[in-house]
């Protein structure tokens, strides 16, 4: 298959024994499992390089073609991190007073959200992750990329266990509609913003909901 135009190389992943795997695979898990999404924010400064490796990581995910179809912005200016609040909590207002069913609403009472949205204000970075629907080529032609939404999701998952990872905090914030986004960061056309990501340490005394996710025989159906 390889050939001069799509050299290939040697792939040798490190490999372990079965109790290896079993011992690792639990150990991850475990770790895994003490992530959880934050609402309160520490202002202590995380610094740029750790930033940088944190996607840096995300941008190891697959996709579709390997078009590696995000941009991902990093902001720390304040100023512009106020101009985000301001319009991310006009779009949230509207959807708590009225555009979310009552349902949706009561759902989401447990988790303690509501349309005010500080956090931007005060986790000291904000990653927002932009879908790109389409690429340029040399010639400044349309370049179709593949299953977008599907690379930047598997994208953003790896982002929240990079963040974990270094002792970091996030919440996943999806305002709607967040066309004000790309506005607001002069992104270009072929850019649709997908998530707004704080990213920070948890403020001190944190306290997340008290909740539980599904087990093994909830998300698993096997076929022997």
């Amino acid at each position: 298959m390889s050939s001069k135009e799509h050299p290939y190389i040697k792939y040798s992943p490190e490999q372990f024994s079965e109790e290896e795997m079993k011992q690792k695979s639990e150990n991850f898990y475990q770790w895994a499992d003490k992530r959880r999404s934050v609402r309160d924010f520490s202002p202590k400064e995380v610094p740029l390089e750790v930033m940088e490796n944190i996607l840096m990581t995300a941008s190891t995910a697959p996709s579709g073609a390997h078009k590696q179809p995000w941009t991902f912005c990093l902001i720390s200016n304040t100023s512009l991190k106020s101009k985000l609040r301001e319009l991310a909590e006009a779009e949230e207002k509207k959807s708590y007073d009225g555009r979310m069913s009552d349902s949706w609403i009561k759902d989401l009472e447990p988790l303690g959200t509501n349309w005010e949205k500080e956090f931007i204000d005060i986790a000291p970075w904000i990653i927002v992750v932009m879908k790109k629907s389409y690429d340029f080529d040399e010639n400044g032609k349309k370049a179709n990329n593949y299953y977008v939404s599907e690379s930047v999701g598997i994208a953003a998952g790896f982002l929240l266990m990079a963040i974990h990872n270094a002792g970091l905090v996030a919440l996943t914030h999806t305002p709607s509609p967040m066309n004000f986004i790309s506005k607001a960061l002069n992104r270009p056309e072929n850019e649709r913003p997908y998530l707004l990501i704080p990213v920070g340490f948890p403020a001190e005394n944190t306290m997340v909901p008290d909740l539980s996710r599904k087990s093994k025989d909830d998300i698993i159906e096997y076929y022997p």
